[in-house]
C-alpha cells in the first residue's frame, strides 16, 4: 500500500494525523479510521509499516511526518501488536493505539494486542480505545486537535448533538410504537 495525502488545489496541506496499520490485513478495519477523518475534513496521511519487520521504515515515517507538523498519530495492529508502543518510543506527540482483533487460531481474538497497546511503560503512554475502535481512535485525534481548533470544536459539538437528537428520535419512535409507557 503506498502512502496517500489528502491534497487540495493540487498543493499539499499539512498533515495533522497519521496513520499507521502493522499489515495490509488492517486495511479494512482502519479504513473507518479514515472515513472519520474525512469527515470532519482533518487532513491524514496512512501507510503499512510494522515495528518488528520494518523498523527504519517506521521510524523514519514517524520522524519525518513530526518534522512536517504531524499532531497525533493513530497505530492499529493485530496480534502481539507493539506498533503504537514503537511509535511513541519515537516521538512526544500523542499516539493511539487501536489493537485489531484478529483471525489467529489462538483463540484470544485480540486480548494479545489490547494487552500489548495498553500495558506501556510510564513516561511512554499510548491512548488505547477499544478493539476494533477505529472510529474512536478519529474521534479521539479529532478532540486532541479541537483544543486549539476553535472550527474543529464546532465540527464537533454539531456531531455530538446529532448523535444526541437520533437518540431522542429513537426513543420518541420506541415511545410511539409501546405507548406512553413509564
Amino acid at each position: 500500500m503506498k502512502r496517500k495525502t489528502n491534497c487540495e488545489g493540487g498543493n499539499m496541506q499539512q498533515i495533522s494525523v497519521a496513520i499507521i496499520m502493522g499489515s495490509i490485513s488492517d486495511e479494512k478495519k482502519m479504513k473507518d479510521c479514515k472515513d472519520v477523518l474525512d469527515e470532519f475534513g482533518v487532513p491524514c496521511e496512512y501507510t503499512v509499516a510494522s515495528a518488528h519487520r520494518t523498523p527504519e521504515k517506521t521510524r523514519n515515517f514517524v520522524r519525518s511526518r513530526e518534522t512536517n507538523g504531524c499532531k497525533v498519530f493513530i497505530c492499529g495492529a493485530g496480534a502481539a501488536a507493539h506498533l503504537a508502543g514503537a511509535v511513541a518510543a519515537i516521538t512526544t506527540k500523542p499516539v493511539i493505539g487501536v489493537p485489531l482483533s484478529g483471525s489467529s487460531s489462538t483463540g484470544i481474538n485480540g486480548l494479545d494486542a489490547l494487552f500489548s497497546t495498553v500495558q506501556m511503560p510510564s513516561g511512554i503512554p499510548v491512548a488505547t480505545v477499544a478493539l476494533d475502535g477505529a472510529k474512536n481512535a478519529a474521534h479521539l485525534a479529532i478532540e486532541i486537535l479541537a483544543i486549539g481548533d476553535e472550527d474543529l470544536h464546532h465540527k464537533l459539538e454539531k456531531a455530538r448533538a446529532i448523535m444526541a437528537q437520533k437518540v431522542s428520535d429513537a426513543d420518541a419512535e420506541l415511545h410511539e410504537k409501546w405507548g406512553k409507557g413509564k
